[in-house]
């Protein structure tokens, strides 16, 4: 009897001990797990270089300040697109008036485009709309090429702008270099050439042999200079690959 009350005793405090000790191994190993958790999530953050830059010589940081002197181009750039958009507002109204029967409005889109015709024109007809409607295409071609310079070439000339992640980022900012937006303006002009081209075949009869040789020699001529510039980026760009 004596001996059952011992050992019951014993296992009782026995049976503690390991509670006790089960209770201390797993607080250990979740304060074991959350250092390695907080171990793992310092070494993925990015490291900042405690170094400090070195602040640049006079002459230097004099010449490296010199690029916000194409800040006033750029400016100058946003106020040719103001009057850009002045303009394609003023011959939008014009049309829209012409299609009421407005003569004077009429006749200042007659006078814009250039059209003539030995016969007086009193209507609006088909010829004188793909004008006009071309002629808005231009100035709004025009004024995306305005966009690509003044945005790209800030950001890859003067000063970063800091757009990543900003929901209006354009999508082509996103890789622009020098080269990049090269081609990208070869090509805006090209597709300018194509509109002005268009319009002088249209209205063809107002025009000279002389003339309508010289565009199309134009255009060709953006279009192989385009080709030259997009190829010669690729090579750039493997030449840059070979060396990574």
């Amino acid at each position: 009897m004596r001996a059952n009350v011992i050992f019951g005793t014993y296992i009782r405090l026995t049976g503690t001990k390991l509670t006790d000790y089960l209770k201390r191994q797993a607080l250990r190993a979740r304060l074991q797990f959350a250092k390695s958790v907080q171990t793992l999530k310092f070494m993925s953050e990015p490291k900042i270089n405690s170094d400090k830059v070195s602040p640049l010589r006079p002459i230097p940081n004099f010449i490296f300040a010199s690029r916000w002197l194409q800040l006033p181009l750029y400016v100058g750039l946003i106020a040719a697109q103001g009057v850009y958009v002045f303009h394609f507002l003023v011959e939008l109204l014009h049309l829209i008036e012409a299609v009421f029967g407005s003569q004077t409005a009429l006749q200042a889109l007659i006078t814009s485009i250039g059209y003539k015709t030995t016969t007086p024109v009193t209507t609006l007809n088909e010829t004188v709309i793909m004008l006009v409607v071309l002629a808005l295409i231009d100035v709004v071609m025009i004024s995306n090429l305005l966009i690509m310079v003044i945005v790209g070439g800030y950001e890859t000339f003067v000063s970063r702008m800091n757009l990543e992640g900003h929901r209006d980022q354009p999508e082509w900012l996103s890789h622009v270099n020098a080269s990049v937006l090269k081609v990208k303006l070869a090509t805006a002009i090209i597709g300018i050439s194509s509109i002005h081209l268009l319009k002088t075949f249209i209205n063809a009869d107002n025009y000279t042999d002389r003339v309508l040789v010289a565009q199309t020699t134009i255009h060709i001529t953006f279009l192989l200079s385009a080709l030259a510039i997009a190829y010669t980026d690729k090579i750039m760009s493997g030449i840059a690959a070979q060396k990574h």
